[in-house]
């Protein structure tokens, strides 16, 4: 780690915060990425063991595929998959946004948002619904890329969709996966891909379009974060020319800065007046930035510092407590350093019962829970230094990240939905 600027006064006089974007945040889990979009539940105290037999309060099977994650909303429980319509013998699929009930596991409703052929195919590890819903407690949007953007109320009854996105051309044909964010009166909806991308703000009552902003970027999977810096929303973004921001009313950028590697999907995190942009394939960056420069920053005081060690790919980084954890590439070898400074606590460290990993780490109930592509999960304390707590298994595979609430936690395996609870 090479901090670039050490000027830890400013930090506290900083004000760079996430922009709560739901009523109640404290409690439900809303988004892929929680409260504050650092995959950290603040209020959470899910069980740190369990096995197939032991603290599995239910589990349900999903039909057909999907890694995007589940949300939840008081006793909703929402998740989306691809499923093939049988007899069409055209591989048409049927993309589906299902409601459970939390408590029981039984399904509420069950709703077909389209049903087509995909224009394009996708990688053999990635399926057709990548990308997770989100709800704002009154409405819930289910998200499949190029088919469209599906609103419903939580009753199940559709309210606007939006099919007249431009399809995308994908990076290799490795398949879409960005998610939306709420943010205020409007879902945000990232549109890179090798054709012209775009970052669209939709009404999120009507799916009208506020604002839409090109972006000269390829293919990029991350899923915007919104924060408030100096009285202002930002729209931070990942991307493989620069991480970047735009201004939340208008779309306007405000900054820039170059570093990142080829194709990213790390989703930014943000704390204590930094926001953290990264991404680790044919290649390796992450950078703490100041959100308050202006045009490119690179070079400047904004830039507080970098590192090219062991930074991630496919998991995003999991910020808690002022400490910022990462899997080097997508393996299991974990990264923990001091947010302010990257000052490495410790790592890389492999992780037991942990090779490969898509699902992004979260934090809660003071533990952080790290989960491999074999379905393996190991939990380990929220503290600077290592310390395993156990490493447990469901019997299939896991790629959509787990999402805990209350004292349960939720997790979307390749052919089930869990609730884990003691």
């Amino acid at each position: 780690m090479k901090p670039t600027f050490l000027l830890a006064a400013l930090f506290l006089a900083l004000s760079a915060t996430p922009l709560f974007l739901f009523a109640d945040d404290s409690q439900n889990w809303a988004h892929w990425r929680g409260h504050q979009g650092n995959a950290v539940s603040l209020t959470a105290t899910p069980p740190t063991q369990w096995s197939e037999s032991q603290n599995v309060k239910w589990k349900v099977e999903i039909p057909g595929r999907g890694s995007g994650s589940p949300v939840i909303w008081e006793n909703q429980v929402f998740v989306v998959s691809a499923v093939p319509v049988e007899g069409s013998g055209r591989g048409e699929l049927s993309f589906r946004l299902f409601c459970f009930d939390r408590k029981s596991g039984d399904l509420i409703w069950d709703r077909t948002a389209a049903q087509a052929k995909p224009h394009e195919g996708t990688h053999k590890t990635n399926g057709f619904a990548s990308a997770s819903p989100c709800t704002d407690g009154e409405r819930v949007y289910a998200h499949f890329g190029s088919r469209g953007l599906f609103c419903y109320d939580l009753e199940g009854k559709v309210l606007w969709e939006k099919t007249d996105f431009p399809p995308m051309t994908t990076r290799a044909g490795f398949g879409e996966g960005s998610s939306p964010t709420l943010a205020g009166n409007k879902i945000l909806v990232p549109w890179d891909h090798e054709g012209d991308s775009v970052l669209y703000a939709l009404d999120k009552l009507s799916g009208e379009v506020i604002w839409k902003t090109d972006r000269d970027e390829p293919t990029c999977w991350a899923t915007p974060l919104v924060i408030e810096s100096n009285g202002k929303s930002q729209v931070v973004m990942n991307g493989q020319n620069y991480a970047r921001a735009y201004d939340l009313e208008t779309g306007e950028e405000l900054w820039r800065c170059g570093g990142q590697t080829d194709r990213p999907v790390a989703s930014a995190v943000t704390s204590g007046g930094l926001v953290f942009v990264g991404s680790g394939f044919r290649g390796s960056f992450l950078g703490a930035f100041r959100p308050d420069g202006k045009g490119d920053i690179e070079g400047t005081e904004s830039v507080v510092w970098t590192t090219a060690d062991d930074t991630p790919d496919i998991a995003s980084p999991m910020l808690s407590d002022g400490r910022l954890y990462f899997h080097k590439g997508k393996t299991g070898i974990l990264t923990c350093v001091d947010a302010k400074s990257g000052k490495v606590l410790f790592g890389p460290e492999r992780l037991p019962g942990v090779s490969s990993t898509y699902a992004s780490p979260i934090a809660a109930g003071g533990h952080v829970y790290l989960t491999g592509r074999s379905g393996n999960i190991t939990v380990i304390r929220d503290a600077p230094s290592l310390e395993v707590v156990s490493t447990n298994s469901l019997g299939e595979g896991v790629d959509a990240t787990p999402a805990p609430m209350g004292k349960e936690l939720f997790i979307r395996g390749e052919r089930h939905l869990f609730c884990l609870s003691e």
